[in-house]
């Protein structure tokens, strides 16, 4: 059973496919960080100065009841709140990992085609009848 894990582990699809989730986590940090530092505030400087990170409505009072000034106060006060502007980060971070995506995909199916599409050398003869068309040859001269 250890023998078969170890064969199953090693393969080469499973080292690309851990190699592409470790990837792929760093990427997810990166499209955080772009989405909350660097493309949301502007946004909410040309909205009106709203910080979608703190958009919520409270959908059941803590202690002390509402009004609460951000998410985090609102949770430590045991409120049950709806993060709307968490939500409205999540779809742009979506958005910007199915684009790159899609164009790592567009390239990829792009080298295939290229691939495909470039003329394979034909085989060769079989030995028999690279004899016989020397022979032939030689009886016409």
């Amino acid at each position: 059973m250890l023998k078969e894990f170890k064969e199953f582990a090693v393969k080469g699809n499973m080292v690309d496919m851990a190699v592409g989730i470790v990837i792929g986590a760093a990427f997810g940090a990166i499209v955080s960080s772009l989405v909350d530092d660097i493309i949301m505030p502007p946004i909410g400087v040309i909205v009106g100065g709203i910080d979608f990170s703190q958009i919520f409505v409270v959908l059941k009072d803590g202690t002390p009841p509402a009004p609460y000034d951000t998410v985090a106060a609102a949770k430590e006060a045991g409120a049950t709140t709806w993060n709307v502007g968490l939500f409205i980060n999540a779809i742009v971070k979506f958005l910007i990992v199915a684009f790159a995506l899609f164009i790592v995909v567009k390239g990829i199916n792009r080298l295939r085609r290229e691939e495909e599409a470039a003329p394979a050398e034909p085989p060769a003869p079989p030995r028999n009848e690279v004899l016989l068309e020397e022979i032939r040859d030689l009886l016409k001269k």
